[in-house]
C-alpha cells in the first residue's frame, strides 16, 4: 500500500469511522468491541482505493447498522443481542461474497463478517444473510 492508499484509509478511520461505530452501538443498544482489520480492507488492488471511502461503509457498516436495527426491534432481540454478541470482526481475507460473508461463534460470541471489496450496492442482501445468521444463533 502507497502513501496514497495510506492517506485514505487514515482519512476514513479518522473521519468517517467514528460515526459508523457509533450507529453500530446505537443499533445494537451497547457498545459492541469491533476489531476492523484495516490492513485486510487496504491492502487490495490500489485502483480501487478511490472508492473507500464510499465503498466501505457500503460493504461493512451498514449492513450491520441495519441488521441490528431489526434485531432489536423489541426488547426480545435486544436482550437477545446482548447477551450473545461480546465482539465484531471486520476483514477482507476471502472471495467470500454476501451469502457466506457472516459468521458467529455462540460459544465466543464473536461475529465475523468477512466480504470481498465488491458488489457495494447489494446492501440489502448482506443485511439479510447478517440477520439470518445471527437469528439462528440467538
Amino acid at each position: 500500500m502507497g502513501l496514497s492508499e495510506r492517506r485514505i484509509a487514515t482519512d476514513f478511520q479518522t473521519n468517517h469511522y467514528p460515526a459508523l461505530e457509533k450507529r453500530i452501538h446505537d443499533a445494537a443498544g451497547f457498545s459492541v468491541p469491533i476489531e476492523v482489520r484495516w490492513d485486510t480492507l487496504s491492502d487490495k488492488d490500489p485502483r480501487y482505493s478511490h472508492g473507500w471511502i464510499e465503498g466501505w461503509p457500503k460493504v461493512y457498516f451498514a449492513p450491520i447498522v441495519e441488521a441490528f436495527t431489526q434485531i432489536t426491534r423489541d426488547e426480545m432481540g435486544k436482550a437477545a443481542l446482548k447477551a450473545a454478541l461480546k465482539k465484531i470482526v471486520v476483514q477482507d481475507t476471502t472471495t467470500t461474497f454476501s451469502s457466506y460473508w457472516a459468521s458467529f461463534d455462540k460459544s465466543t460470541g464473536v461475529l465475523t463478517l468477512d466480504h470481498q471489496f465488491s458488489n457495494q450496492n447489494l446492501i440489502q442482501d448482506r443485511v439479510d444473510n447478517l440477520i439470518k445468521e445471527l437469528e439462528k444463533h440467538l
